[in-house]
């Protein structure tokens, strides 16, 4: 049985929002301006199709859980504890 004493921070979706946006942007500018030229003459649904998986796998496995990891103080909207 859990302790209803104990509220656990609910996180900022807006927060979460702006520093993925900050982080993916790039990531997927970066990813374009390498696949672009070893794509070119593809039809968009072939590019999209290699693109992707290469950016869900790379957001989901890789970006997002760092983001949480590094700037959960900032998403919980909680003090930062120094170390």
């Amino acid at each position: 049985m859990s302790d209803l004493s104990t509220t656990r921070p609910i996180p900022s979706k807006h927060r979460l929002a702006m520093i993925m946006l900050l982080v993916i942007y790039p990531f997927v500018t970066g990813i374009l301006y390498v696949l672009m030229p070893l794509t070119e003459g593809w039809p968009i649904w072939a590019r999209t199709a290699l693109l992707a998986p290469i950016m869900v796998i790379s957001i989901v496995y890789g970006i997002a859980p760092a983001i949480q990891k590094h700037f959960a103080w900032f998403i919980l909207r909680q003090p930062r504890l120094l170390a």
